[in-house]
Parts: structure tokens; sequence; C-alpha cells
């Protein structure tokens, strides 16, 4: 799906299965975080338990950006 007028798209984003598979975090590993406040910025489609996670793919580069230390930093 594409960005037509108020259309909301669906390129750029993964459920927790497809973010294990590009960056390697597992999907427990994914809900702690969201459980902690810690990892990247999610979208829930519905409120509850039952609601579908997504991550932007922007959300998850930004959120490692931000955790990217320089050589000679302190980590």
């Amino acid at each position: 799906m594409n960005i037509t007028g108020s259309k909301v798209t669906t390129v750029g984003l993964l459920s927790p299965k497809q973010v294990r598979a590009e960056y390697g975090f597992s999907e427990q590993t994914l809900a702690t975080w969201r459980w902690m406040g810690t990892g990247p910025d999610y979208i829930k489609t519905s409120p509850g338990r039952s609601g579908r996670i997504k991550y932007k793919r922007s959300a998850i580069e930004k959120w490692l950006d931000e955790r990217t230390v320089s050589g000679g930093a302190a980590a």
C-alpha cells in the first residue's frame, strides 16, 4: 500500500517476527522491551492483549542510532 491522501502506508511496517528476521531481536525480547518501555516505538492496532503489534522500520533504525556508541566513547 502506498501513501495516497489520508491512507496509512504499510510499507516499512514490520511484525515482531519480521523484526526478528531482519534485526535478530526475538519476539520475547521485543515484548519485554514493550512492557518495560525501553524498546523501539511501536504501533498497536487495537487495545487489549489481542492488538496486533507493528514496528516502523524508521523507529527501529532511530532507536538503534540512539544506542550507537562511537569508538572511544564511554559505554
